[in-house]
């Protein structure tokens, strides 16, 4: 018996006509509009892209549209006849310091005639070292001198009675020779004693701490009582002629640029007052640590430059054809320092650059600009190689 034949004829008799008569789903139709559509926008893609191919063009990016590049000021700087002035700092001193000691056999200091900040002239008397037993020692030598004249004096009589009786024959030839012996030793010991005499007095002049030349005090490291001696050092330090000097600390480059006699203005630190020296030695030696050498600049005397202060030189360099920036155009990392410029297709593009001396104008560029470039002058630290920028000049 076939069940499966029977079940499906009960289920089939049991379903109404309602859903026997029912339409099997079927895949919903595309409607003909938009097939229609589809087909222009196609056929219009394929047109433009014929239009680009037969006419050579290309789609512009959205990155190359300049209505969205950031608008950047730029200037065309050209040449400038500037003034090539060198601002060095240094310090002040004496351009001839002169160490003055004692030079004696020293003793204890009795007085002291000068000071700081005094003028003296050659030869004048600093400080006065005590001597008493020194003047002893001369007033005994001065009397030694008196006794060897009055050993002279008997051995030249002893000597003219020798010749007067050897004309008699009571005197021997060798008696007067031996009597002319004693008178010349007893002369010489005179001029022992005087010459001794002479030395004493001489040390205890020296005993006088005496100015080697006129000049200026700069310092006084002595007072009375103190007890000096040929080590005891410096006790007065003397400006020759009081003449000044600024030593300038420049670099490589710029001492190569000056020469001697270059005239220069010195201003004293938390001072106003402008000093004009000028350049009298350039140093011939470059200190390997720092890379800096030393111009000496000759100032005449004013009270208010004072040794070991600082100071700030101005020299004139001599007058050249430079491109002059404003300090904003100009950039520096640790490759140096640069400028950008607009290039192609208005794309910033670095240039390095070497800087001269800063003037009023502004910063001289002595090599890498012709003049004729357009220079960012400002925001180009916000800026990076090949960036485009909308360039606009800058208004008078």
């Amino acid at each position: 018996m076939n069940y499966e034949t029977s079940i499906r004829a009960e289920a089939a008799d049991g379903v109404t006509t309602e859903y026997t008569g029912a339409r099997t789903l079927s895949t919903p139709r595309v409607p003909r509009w938009l097939i229609v559509g589809g087909l222009g926008l196609f056929g219009l893609l394929l047109a433009i892209g014929a239009y680009f191919a037969l006419a050579g063009g290309e789609p512009v990016a959205v990155g190359d549209d300049n209505s969205q590049a950031p608008v950047v000021t730029v200037i065309t700087p050209g040449k400038t006849t500037v003034s090539a002035t060198i601002e060095a700092p240094g310090s002040l001193a004496a351009r001839r310091p002169m160490p003055v000691g004692s030079v004696g056999e020293g003793g204890q200091v009795v007085r002291v005639t000068v000071d700081a900040g005094d003028w003296v002239q050659q030869g004048q008397v600093l400080a006065v070292i005590d001597r008493s037993v020194q003047v002893q020692q001369a007033e005994a030598q001065a009397a030694q001198i008196e006794v060897a004249r009055a050993d002279a004096n008997i051995a030249q009589a002893n000597l003219d009675r020798a010749l007067q009786l050897v004309e008699r024959g009571f005197i021997s030839k060798a008696d007067v020779d031996r009597l002319t012996a004693t008178r010349d030793a007893a002369a010489a010991r005179v001029k022992v004693a005087e010459a001794q005499l002479r030395e004493l007095r001489a040390r205890n002049d020296r005993l006088n701490v005496v100015a080697p030349a006129s000049g200026y005090v700069l310092q006084r490291n002595v007072e009375p009582g103190q007890t000096v001696g040929p080590g005891t050092g410096a006790l007065f330090t003397i400006a020759s002629g009081g003449e000044m000097e600024m030593l300038a600390q420049l670099s490589e480059e710029q001492l190569a640029g000056l020469s001697v006699g270059t005239m220069a203005t010195v201003i004293p630190t938390g001072s106003d007052e402008e000093f004009s020296g000028q350049v009298w030695q350039l140093s011939p030696v470059i200190d390997q640590a720092s890379r800096q050498g030393t111009a000496r600049i000759a100032l005449p005397f004013a009270p208010a430059l004072r040794p070991g202060g600082f100071a700030t030189a101005r020299i004139n360099g001599g007058s050249l054809t430079a491109t002059v920036l404003p300090e904003s155009a100009v950039l520096a990392d640790e490759e140096g320092s640069f400028v950008y410029i607009v290039g192609e297709d208005n794309k910033t593009v670095r240039r390095a650059v070497t800087i001269g001396s800063v003037t009023e104008q502004g910063i001289a560029i002595t090599e890498g600009l012709s003049g004729t470039e357009q220079v960012v002058l400002r925001a180009g630290g916000f800026l990076n190689a090949g960036e485009t920028i909308n360039p606009q000049a800058q208004q008078k």
